[in-house]
């Protein structure tokens, strides 16, 4: 069997939990600059890099370039005011998980939709600035972000792991699971602690559904 070398694990919904902050803070980014989005079309982008979900629900205009900019810039505000407001908490069991697996030698990585300066924010709320993982990949250190596989490349080339088959691949949304899909991981793994239910993650590329990265030790085992 193929030797586990490294797990990427999505944040939000997956080793964040999620209390439906960034659904809120992405439509009320819309609302302030008057684009309507229902709740199905907002949550059929989950997982996705903001940016890019943005741009899908701005109209094309001669300055749809500097709009999606506002708009983005009003998503990050909005996010920033309800984490701070509700605080940001781990998923239970997360951090136990990456405890056991680096125990194991085997490497750790986070990958997010989110830029760098929000996910350093979340980072810092959380306490996880001090080594807990071996690296963290943003959506604004790759040339697209899911379902193309370079989020779980780039957590590859961080953290030295050379095989896409010893790696493993978890988050909360199909658009995760096609990305582990694209990469050719050899474990991909959905988890119902975030966006997406058991039926709409089994209809994406899969080898496990699980409650939640606290069930890890049974895909392992």
């Amino acid at each position: 069997m193929t030797p586990l070398e490294l797990v990427v694990f999505d944040m939000a919904g997956t080793t964040v939990r999620d209390d439906g902050q960034v659904p809120d803070a992405f439509s009320a980014a819309l609302r302030n600059h008057g684009i309507k989005a229902t709740a199905e079309q907002v949550r059929s982008v989950r997982g996705s890099s903001k940016r890019a979900a943005l741009r899908s629900f701005v109209p094309e205009a001669a300055d749809g370039s500097s709009r999606l900019d506002d708009v983005y810039a009003s998503f990050r505000r909005e996010l920033a005011e309800r984490y701070s407001s509700g605080g940001v908490h781990p998923v239970p069991g997360a951090e136990a998980a990456f405890v056991a697996l680096r125990s194991r030698g085997v490497r750790v990585a986070l990958n997010t939709g989110f830029d760098r300066d929000t996910t350093s924010l979340l980072l810092d709320a959380l306490g996880w600035t001090g080594g807990i993982v071996d690296a963290v990949v943003c959506g604004d250190d790759v040339p697209a972000g899911r379902p193309a596989p370079y989020l779980i490349f780039r957590a590859m080339e961080a953290t030295g792991a050379c095989r896409v088959r010893s790696v493993a691949n978890v988050g909360d949304t199909t658009l995760d699971l096609q990305a582990g899909f694209n990469a050719g991981a050899g474990w991909n793994i959905g988890v119902l602690s975030g966006a997406h239910d058991r039926e709409t993650l089994e209809s994406a590329p899969h080898t496990h559904v699980i409650s939640s990265v606290a069930a890890l030790e049974s895909v392992w085992g």
